[in-house]
């Protein structure tokens, strides 16, 4: 069966006009980050919903104890004080910071602008709550430094790696339970902290050859 058309001086054209293929494309990824949007808000909203009385206080001095990265530096002055790998390990994770912080910071903050959460409107218990950061949400500057510390310093020094991650890991979720950040901005953190720790140790690896693994014996040339 032969689509509709109407006459227009003497022509023919469908009744509908076709959606150009880059407009398609648009309306389905701005309907993707929609329903994005809002498992980001429900998921917020139920962590907000859910007492957890023995935690709120912890996680409250935790969120608060890694601003401006005081954790990170902390454990980086601790590991310059051991032997040389140690000391390359602090200062490839400080340099991982400064990478995170300026990306986070200069970079997503300026170009997303996304809103901090309504804390009142979702009902934050008030015994979580730290002071409201004033810059934007997206994404978790806290996350990102402190991911950046743990994968740069657990690549030189694999028996940290866990421990560390799972700090971070803490760090990350006690700016979703404090409610200053939507889970959307701390994943969003982690994964930039990844890439500024990449970014670090593959600085580290052509400025200090030696930063990381193992030194592998040479071959003896001519024989």
């Amino acid at each position: 069966m032969s689509e509709p058309t109407t006459t227009d001086q003497g022509g023919t054209r469908p009744l509908t006009t076709p959606v150009p293929p880059a407009d398609g494309l648009r309306r389905v990824v701005s309907a993707v980050f929609s329903d994005l949007r809002s498992v980001d808000g429900a998921l917020y909203a139920a962590v907000a919903a859910t007492p957890t009385p023995t935690l709120d206080r912890a996680l409250r001095h935790l969120s608060h104890a890694a601003d401006h990265s005081k954790i990170s530096f902390a454990l980086a002055g601790a590991l310059a004080l051991g032997g040389s790998r140690s000391r390359r390990a602090a200062l490839i994770g400080v340099g991982a910071i400064a990478v995170a912080s300026a990306s986070a910071n200069i970079l997503g903050k300026r170009l997303v602008r996304r809103d901090r959460p309504d804390r009142e409107a979702a009902r934050v218990t008030v015994d979580r709550h730290v002071p409201m950061p004033t810059s934007a949400s997206f994404p978790s500057g806290h996350t990102a430094s402190a991911v950046a510390f743990a994968t740069a310093v657990g690549t030189v020094l694999p028996a940290a790696s866990v421990p560390l991650g799972a700090l971070a890991g803490a760090v990350g979720y006690s700016r979703i339970h404090t409610g200053v950040h939507y889970p959307g901005d701390v994943a969003a953190g982690a994964v930039l902290g990844i890439a500024s720790a990449a970014t670090a140790l593959a600085v580290a690896s052509a400025r200090l050859p030696h930063s990381y693994g193992s030194s592998r014996p040479q071959p003896v040339r001519g024989q």
